[in-house]
């Protein structure tokens, strides 16, 4: 049992670091950070979505979110074009500027997701987001426990 725990922490935990790392060395050349690639990926992806939107698909606070939104918009990746009071659900959205570091970013994850999952039969990929997605759910209701 003792080593089934540290393999697995072990194991997440350099995983985790692992992609903190590719992320601030690929995304140097475009002086974006961890939180700046998340929000510019989803958006790219779904086209237009709110702040609060990015903060539940990318599974970081609102203050991390916001100050990504902050960033983005200011160095002209991001929009709102939006003139309602609640800003935090507004719409946002690409600039042309914005779609073309998206594109670049997806094709950049892409070939670390094709390279780091190199040798892994789509069968055993299936099986193993399977149970990475059960593992969190059940992490989470443990956590969901402690919070009642």
């Amino acid at each position: 049992m003792e080593e089934r725990f540290e393999t697995f922490t072990l194991l997440i935990s350099k995983i985790n670091r692992s992609i903190k790392k590719i992320k601030s060395v690929e995304m140097a050349e475009y002086n974006l950070k961890s939180p700046h690639v998340s929000c510019i990926y989803y958006l790219y992806k779904a086209g237009s979505l709110t702040a609060k939107q990015l903060c539940d698909i990318c599974d970081e606070d609102k203050a991390s979110v916001s100050r990504s939104i902050e960033y983005l918009e200011n160095n002209g990746y991001i929009e709102c074009n939006s003139l309602t009071q609640k800003r935090y659900k507004s719409p946002l959205k690409l600039t042309e500027q914005g779609k073309s570091i998206g594109e670049a970013v997806c094709s950049k994850i892409d070939n670390i997701l094709n390279e780091a999952s190199s040798g892994l039969l789509d069968a055993d990929r299936g099986v193993m987001y399977r149970s990475l997605k059960l593992i969190s759910e059940n992490l989470q209701k443990i956590v969901e426990k402690y919070e009642d």
